[in-house]
């Protein structure tokens, strides 16, 4: 009987950047209306800073993850360069730096150089790149992808509460965002640790607790602001 195996670190790239995108179109849509609605705003006001929110919060989270992975992208470029220098100029060098490695997993030093000789015959610079600067192609920066994951998550995410406010009466807008933001949060924790093989209840419960805190702040600052000004 053949023996299969199923991983999920090839997901880590997206999947962090998703789950971001979502929790935080989440809680900063909710927060911002709950914040303003506690400040006894109007209805059009609070549908007009959630909408706001969600544009400027969706370009935000593209940009910032765009300029972030970019720079580490950057950073695995350049190192790989230089490898690439060093075993064209250094290649006796390169091949003890790679024993060296095998020898300190726990092979002898004479296994670890054979090891060294034949993956260096077969792929040098893929070899030195995994092993040495630990550069892996599932965990490869990709900007792009990382953007667009993150800024189109971002809006489904913040989609869900102004859905709930389309749909409450503004007397009812604060319980209605908080209780509803609080399940789909539960449920983005908990579907986002069982892609990632973690428990469901412990992911769930993660991202519902600073989900509460931050609605309970704005909701604070909105009341405090509120009374000010009124």
């Amino acid at each position: 009987m053949r023996h299969s195996e199923f991983h999920r670190l090839h997901r880590i790239g997206w999947l962090r950047a998703a789950v971001l995108g979502a929790n935080d179109g989440i809680v900063s849509t909710a927060s911002l209306v709950i914040g303003v609605a506690a400040a006894g705003t109007t209805y059009d006001a609070i549908l007009i800073t959630g909408v706001a929110g969600l544009v400027a919060g969706a370009m935000s989270m593209a940009a910032g993850e765009y300029v972030s992975v970019s720079s580490q992208s950057d950073t695995e470029a350049a190192d790989i360069a230089r490898e690439t220098e060093e075993l064209a100029t250094q290649p006796e060098h390169e091949l003890e730096e790679l024993t060296g490695i095998y020898t300190l997993r726990g092979l002898t030093p004479e296994l670890a150089r054979q090891v060294a000789i034949q993956l260096t015959a077969h792929d040098a610079l893929g070899t030195h790149a995994r092993d040495e600067l630990g550069i892996i192609d599932t965990m490869n920066a990709k900007p792009v992808q990382a953007a667009f994951a993150s800024a189109g998550t971002f809006a489904l995410g913040a989609a869900l509460p102004l859905l709930v406010v389309i749909l409450a009466s503004t007397s009812n807008i604060i319980p209605y965002v908080a209780a509803t933001s609080l399940f789909f949060l539960a449920a983005l924790g908990g579907l986002a640790a069982q892609a990632g093989g973690a428990g469901l209840l412990k992911g769930a419960s993660r991202v519902a607790f600073w989900g509460v805190l931050a609605m309970a702040a704005t909701a604070a600052v909105g009341n405090l602001f509120g009374v000010v000004t009124g």
